[in-house]
């Protein structure tokens, strides 16, 4: 059971579990595929170099998801991402590790619960601050 399927559980302030995602070049070169996002600076590392960038990195539509990732790791299978809001402050490269750091913002009676997410690298660089609106199912008799 997560602490969100009770939603008696639920305080503005917990802390949601730490989330930590190893980032591989593999993974890195393999998600631009999945999501036909072909800019080179994720697949092709000299690209990236000459650019500025030490190596290839993951695209915005990996963070995106790492961010919902700890917010329905925390919630449960069940949740609903209604609203997402990220700033890419920094790039998460190849060999780096996602770290994903959560807490509970708000809790609404309509059965929405609002989160602050962010994603640091491995050195503790905030590559990704980010806002989180959840729905949860079956809350609306505990809501009220």
């Amino acid at each position: 059971m997560t602490v969100a399927s009770d939603w008696s559980r639920i305080t503005v302030g917990a802390e949601l579990p730490e989330v930590v995602d190893p980032i591989d070049y593999q993974r890195v070169a393999m998600n631009p595929g999945a999501t036909w996002d072909y800019f080179p600076g994720h697949y092709d590392p000299e690209y990236a170099r000459r650019h500025g960038h030490p190596t290839i990195f993951v695209n915005t539509m990996h963070i995106a998801g790492f961010v919902d990732r700890v917010a329905t790791d925390w919630a449960g299978p069940c949740a609903r991402v209604v609203r997402r809001r990220i700033s890419l402050l920094g790039s998460i490269y190849a060999g780096d590790t996602m770290v994903g750091r959560g807490r509970v913002l708000g809790k609404r009676s309509d059965c929405l619960v609002d989160l602050e997410i962010t994603v640091f690298n491995q050195r503790g660089e905030l590559c990704c601050p980010a806002e989180v609106t959840l729905q949860l199912p079956g809350q609306a008799a505990a809501a009220r």
